[in-house]
């Protein structure tokens, strides 16, 4: 990503084909030294939530820019949940321009009774998860299990165990209580246990 690029188009003398004031510059720089290690974890995030690579870009160029111009309002807490929260916001924006263009399938309790699932494996523990990801096509596995998740648990459980965020950057980037959080962690959990398990027995 052209971050300096993305950086400098947002800024009025760039615009205009003159180099970049001093407070720019600056801004720039701190901006880079602030954001920068945290762009990876920006990508796997919104390459999750937009399952599309190219969109993924999209979002993340767009959220640094929105991150840059209100740079003065990070009050220095956690740089990584600050934009995280706003590459959360650029994709939902992003995602009413492109509503037309296709929706998530969502992947809940209800989907999987009706696909013959058994109540009780709803309910075990997340345990055997640890075995399961042994397998050889774990990383396979996994990743064809998160996608099947409905966006608000995939985008919990991406957090938690992904970046391994602890539950109150997640409740901030989410927008939601911390109580939400860990119940819809430990719907995702038991979710991905259950599609896990369903796709080793078909394998």
């Amino acid at each position: 990503m052209a971050l300096v690029r993305a950086i400098a188009d947002v800024c009025p003398p760039a615009a205009q084909g003159k180099p970049l004031r001093t407070d720019d510059s600056s801004r720039a720089k701190k901006f880079e030294r602030i954001f920068t290690p945290h762009l990876d974890a920006a990508y796997d995030y919104a390459r999750w939530l937009t399952r599309d690579a190219r969109n993924a870009e999209d979002v993340v160029q767009e959220a640094c820019l929105r991150a840059f111009k209100f740079l003065d309002s990070f009050n220095g807490d956690s740089a990584r949940a600050w934009l995280l929260a706003i590459v959360r916001n650029t994709y939902y924006t992003w995602y009413k321009r492109h509503q037309a263009e296709g929706v998530s399938v969502p992947y809940d309790e209800e989907t999987m009774l009706a696909n013959g699932a058994d109540p009780s494996d709803l309910e075990s523990g997340v345990g055997s998860i640890e075995q399961l990801l042994e397998q050889k096509d774990a990383k396979r596995l996994v990743n064809e299990a998160l996608a099947t998740l409905a966006e608000e648990f995939r985008e919990v459980i991406v957090l938690r165990e992904l970046e391994d965020l602890p539950y109150k950057e997640i409740a901030a980037i989410a927008g939601i209580p911390i109580g939400t959080v860990m119940s819809r962690l430990s719907r995702a959990r038991k979710l991905l246990l259950q599609h896990l398990q369903r796709a080793r027995l078909e394998n």
